[in-house]
């Protein structure tokens, strides 16, 4: 299989995923802006799990840029991040659903460090993959943002039953520190190109 096939087909997915969290969002009752008052909870988590979407698809659009060719085991890698991040909708709705309440939010973050964690070894698996020299490894470097945000999803799932707004806030957190633009694996291609 090509890497050009199994990013089409997880580009599919994470549409489908989009696309299940947008029909879960109920139309409020009247025509003013006070009928959003009781699903704001809902539109922020929605708001939130987006972002966090947009972050994955994003940045596995980058990982596949820097990478030649995918085996077996990076394409289980990949359907392992994939299943974390079809339970997005489902964490999702069931934190907003309930205003931000601590065992759905512990849950958000249960789904959000085992995406993460599976990204991790779907890009370990691409760098085993190409070898000592993999343009990947190169890229990611000590890849701080990486080992900070699963410690910070750790913290705030143990934190979720005494401070709520603590794991909400570190949720955010996270999300800001990724939507800043990471342009290590563009510059290691850039500089391949230029070589």
């Amino acid at each position: 299989m090509t890497k050009f096939r199994m990013e089409a087909f997880s580009d599919g997915v994470l549409a489908i995923i989009i696309t299940i969290m947008v029909l879960e969002l109920k139309i409020p009752h009247g025509d003013r802006l006070a009928a959003l008052a009781p699903i704001w909870p809902v539109l922020l988590s929605y708001v939130l799990s987006f972002v966090y979407l947009g972050i994955y698809w994003n940045n596995h659009h980058h990982m596949l840029h820097a990478t030649r060719s995918v085996t077996g085991p990076i394409l289980w890698a990949n359907l392992h991040l994939l299943f974390w991040l079809s339970l997005v909708p489902f964490a999702t709705g069931w934190m907003g659903e309930n205003y931000f309440a601590a065992a759905p939010a512990a849950i958000y973050g249960a789904v959000l460090l085992m995406a993460a964690i599976a990204y991790y070894v779907l890009q370990q698996m691409i760098i085993a993959s190409q070898g000592p020299e993999s343009l990947l490894k190169r890229a990611i470097g000590r890849d701080w943002k990486g080992k900070l945000s699963p410690a910070l999803y750790a913290i705030a799932i143990a934190v979720a039953p005494w401070w709520r707004w603590v794991s909400i806030g570190l949720y955010v957190l996270v999300a800001l520190i990724w939507l800043v633009p990471d342009r290590r694996i563009e510059r290691v291609l850039a500089g391949r190109a230029d070589a």
